[in-house]
């Protein structure tokens, strides 16, 4: 039994036969593949008041450690979004308590986010549950088969130039 890509890349050796078209199986599995688990989180944290973006700030700032703080352009290089998309999404937090902007200590031009105590509260409450709708998301596979797939993504994104978050 073959998936859409199948269907697809038969399509295209039917009508392209000249061209090896050997990548569409990869590529256009992980294009589906990301769509389809951007849409089962997004779910998962609706059903909890958030939006994947204010989840991805809330997870990066918990993993920062104490005091559970960054600057705008951490959050933009761990986000891969633009400063402006940060900036709206640290607004739409700052009005729901997640996080609060803070002076830098050192730099008072510099503005710090950090978890609020509510912010705090909301993701060590979610983490847990989201690991495990991440579980489910990959029951089809063995841990065997994941700990492969992870290792050849990381192959994959390591040659593509994504090194790191921060």
């Amino acid at each position: 039994m073959g998936d859409a890509v199948d269907a697809v890349m038969d399509a295209w050796r039917r009508e392209r036969p000249d061209v090896d078209i050997w990548p569409v199986g990869v590529v256009g599995r992980i294009q589906r593949l990301a769509r389809l688990l951007e849409t089962e989180i997004q779910d998962f944290f609706r059903r909890y008041g958030l939006d994947n973006s204010e989840a991805d700030v809330l997870t990066t700032l918990r993993r920062s450690g104490e005091p559970y703080e960054l600057t705008p352009g951490q959050l933009v290089k761990a986000s891969m979004v633009t400063s402006g998309a940060i900036t709206k999404r640290i607004d739409r937090m700052v009005t729901k308590n997640l996080v609060e902007r803070v002076p830098d200590a050192v730099d008072r031009r510099t503005v710090r986010i950090r978890l609020t105590a509510h912010g705090r509260q909301t993701i060590d409450d979610l983490f847990a549950l989201h690991i495990a709708n991440e579980t489910r998301l990959l029951q089809a596979l063995d841990r065997d088969r994941a700990d492969g797939l992870a290792d050849a993504l990381r192959t994959l994104l390591q040659s593509l130039g994504d090194t790191s978050l921060t």
